[in-house]
């Protein structure tokens, strides 16, 4: 191999691998952020003190998530400038004004709002805490907004023109660039994920507390919660996932023949779903393929006849990596049903008055917790190895985006961000998963308080916005 060869697979590793430790965060944030919403809503409204205990227990999770997901974002993006600079200089009128409206319009929101919603309990009063706790959850859908229509821009092009220079240039109008023909669906379906993954965790958590204490009211309020999520939402997801399906196909067509596994095109239709086997890019196959006869032609079109392009109606040199494709995508779609079988079982339970007291459940929803984190990122995977060899589908190669470096360069960098990662992130979920093996409980400490300073809204009755004492150093951190 090349020294070129190898650093562009080098870096091709170091981006997914800051990238995938980076989505896991946010994935959790965005939907962690809006049941925090939801549980202090529900303490203002009913006045259950359980509620307010919910809500700190999550707020504290909240924050270091929320905190993680920064720092790998902000590590994330300097690749931009020093592995993919040919990228950045011919995509950059594009993506870069898109990108810094994720700044003005959604971390600038939540970087305001979030020093009032972690620590201003006790300083403002309950509604205007309230208010802040809703910014910083509309702040995280809009950072996903901006951030999806980069992707989907790259995935799906258009609404630009293309400069002598090479330069992707917008054209009249940013309209079509920013609601490209897959960012809707792609929108939906990883906002819909976002909140999936919460719920798992949260039901996760509910069910493993209950597990060890039927009583704890806390734990049944999060695991009730958590499974009516799982038991709405997980199937909305799939038939979204249909459409988005569609949309590929429409537009991407040879990554849904790498997805299904065909290697063959089928022009009269009739195309078999392939659930399992082992891809062989070389040879052009499926091994050991276990197929349901024209299953792929009725998801895929919705019609038995429609002819369905195969990977063999385009030069190899415009394949993706299909092993790769063909598992991740099985392995999103195995987890999404075992999410949509979670809900309908917490049907039953409820249906039968078993919801606390059913020791299957719980573990089955335990062992489903860090099921959200994985579906992501295959998601991801499914999604950006798919659309190779391109960086922005059709019209730039990823071999042409790479910055000039050399091998070693690359080598040393990829293994610092290994180390370094592993070390810091590692910490930080160690002490997420600490902080969750804590059940919930009466007088649950906020982020704010000391051992020796409890928090007084009780009865939604605001403290006074100065304390006495401590004029100049006000709060304690959390022990």
């Amino acid at each position: 191999m090349a020294d070129s060869e190898l650093a562009l697979l080098l870096a091709r590793i170091q981006f997914a691998f800051t990238v995938s430790f980076h989505f896991i965060f946010p994935a959790f944030s965005i939907g962690l952020a809006s049941y925090l919403a939801v549980l202090e809503g529900l303490w203002l409204f009913t006045k259950r003190e359980v509620f307010l205990n919910l809500f700190k227990y999550w707020l504290k999770i909240f924050a270091i998530a929320f905190a993680m997901g920064v720092v790998s974002g902000i590590v994330m993006s300097y690749q931009f400038g020093t592995n993919w600079s040919v990228f950045s200089d011919r995509a950059g009128p594009v993506i870069g004004p898109l990108m810094a409206y994720e700044v003005l319009t959604a971390f600038f929101l939540e970087a305001g709002f979030l020093g009032v919603m972690l620590f201003g309990m006790n300083r403002v009063g309950p509604k205007l805490h309230f208010a802040a706790t809703l910014m910083v959850a509309i702040g995280t859908f809009i950072s996903a907004f901006w951030i999806l229509s980069v992707n989907s821009w790259m995935q799906t092009p258009q609404g630009h023109i293309l400069a002598d220079n090479g330069q992707f240039m917008p054209g009249e109008s940013w309209l079509p660039i920013i609601f490209n023909p897959s960012f809707p669906y792609r929108l939906v379906h990883t906002v819909l994920a976002a909140y999936l993954t919460t719920a798992l965790v949260v039901g996760g958590v509910g069910a493993w507390h209950l597990l060890r204490d039927r009583a704890n009211e806390g734990a049944r309020i999060m695991f009730s919660m958590a499974m009516w999520m799982a038991a709405i939402v997980a199937p909305i997801q799939a038939v979204v996932g249909d459409f988005h399906g569609l949309n590929t196909l429409k537009h991407q067509p040879i990554k849904i023949a790498a997805m299904e596994g065909h290697f063959e095109s089928y022009p009269e239709g009739r195309a078999p779903l392939i659930l399992f086997g082992i891809p062989d890019q070389e040879a052009a196959t499926v091994h050991g393929a276990v197929k349901i006869p024209n299953a792929s032609s009725i998801i895929l079109n919705h019609d038995l006849d429609a002819p369905l392009k195969g990977l063999d109606s385009v030069d190899r040199s415009e394949w993706p990596p299909v092993p790769i494709v063909f598992w991740s995508f099985r392995i999103m779609v195995g987890l999404g049903l075992l999410m949509v079988a979670l809900g309908a079982l917490s049907l039953y339970a409820r249906w039968r008055k078993r919801l606390y007291d059913w020791p299957l459940l719980h573990r089955f929803a335990l062992a489903m917790g860090p099921a959200g984190f994985v579906a992501v990122i295959a998601g991801w995977v499914t999604t950006e190895v798919g659309r190779q060899p391109y960086t922005v589908y059709g019209l730039m190669r990823t071999a042409d985006s790479v910055s000039p470096l050399g091998a070693p360069a690359v080598a040393t960098s990829l293994v610092a961000f290994v180390v370094i990662y592993f070390a810091v992130f590692g910490v930080g979920t160690w002490y997420l998963i600490k902080l969750m093996g804590h059940a919930p409980h009466a007088g649950e400490p906020g982020v704010e308080e000391g051992p020796d300073r409890p928090i007084r809204t009780a009865g939604i009755t605001p403290a006074p916005s100065v304390n006495p004492d401590r004029s100049l150093h006000p709060t304690e951190p959390a022990k």
